[in-house]
């Protein structure tokens, strides 16, 4: 059963997530907080035509970037919007969420489609296109689940929004994603009202604190024990467990021993300094080589100190699946995203290579974080992609 660990690490706030065989995953708070998933009623500063963009001002000196090629219809804020297919222009008060965060000298990213994350559902209000719809998760393969679920959702759906049905839904009493999906569309309505009234450059929703959205994004069938030390998080946790998952805030404990620190009771500090390491030992004696460059990760397969008695064929089978297995979990831990190329141990039989294609899809089928197996290549070399959601975790360190 999966254990939330939510404490202070060098006068910074960490989040572990650990299962029965260690820690799968660490993060870190940013110094500066974050405005992820935040909407506003922005102010357009400036159109910048060879980029095809505008600058938006947010309020509290944070500009935003605003595509208008991935944004052709801005959502006005304004009771009485400009007339359809006029251009934007500098002094227009829009809507806006912030999708991306500010990395380095690069402002945060600013979309028009407002969305409300919820454990089951995605809410979103858009300016065009189709908005009357209900999606599934791409990880849900269930046709008959999900041709049920939809016809059961889909009278109680506002029609002005869509919706997205995630992958904890799954199993998930329909009452509980019903449930959600009104109180997500009651919100989103509240936005849209107060954004007629409200002036510019307000706070219309502020997302939830990184650790709650970690409670908030875990599978259902493993949520467990939910531990800090740390008083005003478990406070703030306490008031958004009752709030949006009343059926798991008995989960939640406040840990208190003078002598015996949170961060020393489980081995989070050695799973952090190991997850910084370019070498990662198995089991069997193999090891792991990840090198991450700009423009991808690459890890390599090493038989290490491996002396088996088996055949060699049986040997190179048992260490890629045991690779396979490891190399997976370490993409999570350490969060890597982008382009990855595992290096393994060179198989002549096409029989242990779909084995091993096999046992990797599903190691990464299980990561929260979309992750894809593309190929393997005739030299053994398998490409992966996954999909950047934060910093790899040697940046958060930095």
């Amino acid at each position: 059963m999966n254990k939330l660990i939510i404490t202070r690490y060098k006068e910074r706030l960490l989040t572990a997530l650990m299962d029965d065989k260690g820690t799968v995953q660490i993060d870190f708070e940013e110094p500066r907080p974050s405005i992820l998933g935040n909407i506003y009623i922005g102010k357009v500063k400036d159109i910048v035509k060879n980029i095809n963009a505008a600058f938006v001002d947010l309020g509290g000196d944070v500009t935003g970037y605003y595509s208008l090629d991935a944004n052709p219809t801005p959502l006005y804020a304004s009771r009485t919007p400009a007339p359809e297919g006029r251009c934007l222009r500098p002094g227009d008060e829009i809507l806006v969420q912030v999708s991306k965060d500010a990395v380095k000298t690069k402002d945060p990213v600013l979309t028009a489609s407002l969305t409300l994350t919820g454990r089951y559902c995605v809410l979103s209000a858009e300016p065009s296109g189709k908005k009357n719809y209900i999606r599934f998760s791409g990880k849900i393969n269930d046709a008959s689940w999900k041709k049920k679920t939809a016809e059961y959702l889909r009278p109680a759906k506002e029609e002005a929004f869509g919706l997205i049905v995630r992958t904890n839904a799954y199993n998930a009493a329909p009452d509980l994603i019903l449930g959600e999906m009104n109180r997500l569309t009651e919100r989103l309505r509240q936005i849209l009202k107060n954004a007629s009234y409200r002036t510019c450059r307000s706070l219309l929703y502020e997302e939830v604190p990184p650790y709650a959205a970690r409670l908030r994004d875990f599978d259902a069938q493993q949520a467990g024990e939910i531990v800090t030390d740390d008083a005003a998080v478990y406070e703030s946790l306490n008031d958004y467990l009752l709030r949006e998952q009343p059926e798991n805030a008995g989960r939640l404990r406040l840990y208190n021993d003078p002598l015996l620190p949170l961060i020393k009771l489980y081995p989070i500090e050695k799973d952090l300094h190991d997850a910084l390491q370019k070498r990662v030992w198995l089991a069997s004696g193999a090891y792991l080589v990840i090198e991450q460059t700009e423009a991808m990760t690459v890890i390599d397969v090493n038989t290490g100190k491996f002396t088996g008695k088996k055949t060699m064929r049986d040997t190179v089978r048992m260490i890629n699946l045991e690779a396979a297995k490891e190399a997976a979990r370490q993409l999570r831990l350490r969060n890597l995203s982008g382009i990855i190329l595992i290096d393994f141990i060179n198989m002549e039989s096409a029989e242990d290579q779909s084995e091993l294609m096999r046992a990797l899809s599903e190691h990464c089928f299980r990561d929260p974080v979309k992750t894809t197996v593309v190929d393997m290549t005739r030299l053994g070399l398998v490409e992966i992609t996954r999909k950047k959601t934060r910093k790899p975790l040697y940046e958060q360190l930095q």
